[in-house]
């Protein structure tokens, strides 16, 4: 097997009697495109909370490149490595696109305490930026300010300032929720751009997504892994078929 990125073993949690993940055993293969898919309720998000330590789990162990996690704070897995998009990425709607990314290239840097210092000081920063900025496919809006910005090219800026930060494992939360259908394609292609030399861990709801995406699917149904493998053979489960019934892959 290929090396593991990220690794859970027996990860459950409690809320005062309600089980709402349980023994959850998860592998995340380097340079992997990996879905978290299930129907609403089963789970998804609590993993992801668990994983990116805005939750503690109630029993079991979280592993990332064969280090313990399972206890550590937020900001010291950002810092290790791990950067959830959409959730931490710094996007200020009154800052241009190119702003926004220098910002977040600022804050990956030591000066990340310097926000009191002249603009003028974050200018060695620019290249980089504009790198990032057309790699998000926003050359051309460089200098729009985020406000103005169509709702899947905001997307892609927070992928922008994800990057900035320079990850070796993105979780990206629902990235293609509540878009057209011209800005779904746009993120795929987005995501696809982005992956070389990086794990990407992600929960969609969209399975044409998944399937055009995903090297592995994880389905959780009520808190439980119910099945695994790559996409062909997922959609093709009877007990995943029967859990999606009537659920409109929700």
């Amino acid at each position: 097997m290929a090396e593991l990125v990220l690794e859970t073993e027996g990860l459950t949690k409690e809320f005062r009697g309600f089980v709402a993940v349980k023994d959850v055993n998860l592998k995340v293969r380097k340079g992997s495109i990996h879905a978290l898919i299930g129907p609403n309720g089963a789970g998804k998000t609590t993993v992801f909370n668990l994983l990116t330590k805005f939750l503690q789990p109630t029993s079991g162990v979280v592993r990332f490149n064969g280090r313990d996690i399972t206890r550590a704070k937020p900001a010291e897995i950002a810092r290790m490595g791990v950067v959830r998009s959409f959730q931490i990425s710094a996007v200020f709607p009154h800052l241009t696109v190119l702003e926004n990314v220098r910002v977040a290239l600022q804050a990956s840097s030591s000066m990340v305490f310097h926000f009191w210092r002249s603009v003028r000081e974050l200018d060695h920063l620019d290249e980089r930026a504009r790198e990032l900025v057309d790699a998000v496919g926003l050359s051309a809006y460089l200098n729009t300010l985020a406000v103005e910005l169509s709702y899947g090219r905001k997307r892609a800026l927070e992928i922008a300032t994800t990057l900035a930060l320079d990850p070796d494992l993105m979780l990206l939360d629902e990235p293609t929720q509540g878009m057209g259908h011209e800005d779904v394609g746009r993120i795929i292609e987005l995501i696809r751009r982005v992956r070389e030399g990086r794990t990407i861990l992600m929960v969609e709801h969209n399975m044409s997504v998944v399937s055009g995406l995903s090297d592995t699917i994880t389905v959780l149904q009520r808190g439980q892994i119910l099945a695994e493998g790559p996409y062909d053979s997922v959609s093709k489960n009877p007990a995943v078929i029967e859990a999606y019934m009537g659920t409109g892959h929700g």
